[in-house]
């Protein structure tokens, strides 16, 4: 059985909204893109090159398919070890509304998302990333289906846009596995699945 890792970059006030562009999602009439941009140094390097070593397979919103089939198929040299694993690993795509997936590799779960994202997990082994994808990230998190959260977060303020924890999401506990900084002050944090969270008082 597989495991399901959710790599996601945030702002202090928790926006996950185009960190890579200007252009990469306006929606709402989002004016940030790129945020995170500026701080893509050598530790930020090596820890996106860390997490790329280890995925058997990808899981991706309708979203972040299109920003990364947009993109990374083009990208076709053999050194890079981001390109190589997105464009060679299996992708799994959840979407309703997907005609095709012209992305080699590519196939779309329409059914429930629930129920098709558990049946993954139980017929793949090794580690199943999901990298951005929050509204399906949402989802997952209320069912226990994500194991492992690596959230990166940047030293900067926006004040709006979208973000991976709104209210309503379901109470969960995790436990700190891995913290790191990089020399551009972006926090590196792992997080591991415990469950319900415990209450007490002082």
């Amino acid at each position: 059985m597989a495991t399901l890792s959710l790599t996601q970059f945030l702002t202090l006030d928790g926006v996950v909204q185009a960190p890579g562009g200007p252009d990469e999602d306006r929606s709402g009439g989002f004016e940030h893109g790129g945020w995170s941009v500026p701080f893509g140094d050598e530790d930020f390097g090596r820890r996106v090159d860390e997490i790329f070593a280890r995925p058997t397979a990808f899981l991706l919103g309708r979203r972040t398919y299109d920003i990364f089939a947009g993109y990374w198929p083009k990208q076709t040299d053999p050194a890079d070890p981001v390109a190589t694993k997105l464009n060679a690993l299996p992708k799994y795509v959840a979407s309703t509304t997907l005609t095709s997936a012209d992305w080699e590799g590519t196939t779309v779960l329409r059914g429930d998302v629930v129920e098709e994202v558990a049946a993954l997990k139980e017929r793949t082994n090794g580690e199943i990333q999901m990298h951005g994808s929050a509204s399906l990230a949402r989802t997952l998190l209320d069912h226990d289906l994500i194991d492992t959260l690596h959230l990166h977060v940047f030293p900067v303020v926006l004040g709006t846009g979208r973000r991976l924890f709104t209210d309503g999401v379901r109470p969960t506990a995790f436990r700190l596995t891995d913290a790191r900084t990089t020399g551009a002050g972006v926090a590196l944090h792992t997080y591991e699945l415990v469950g319900r969270p415990e209450y007490g008082s002082y």
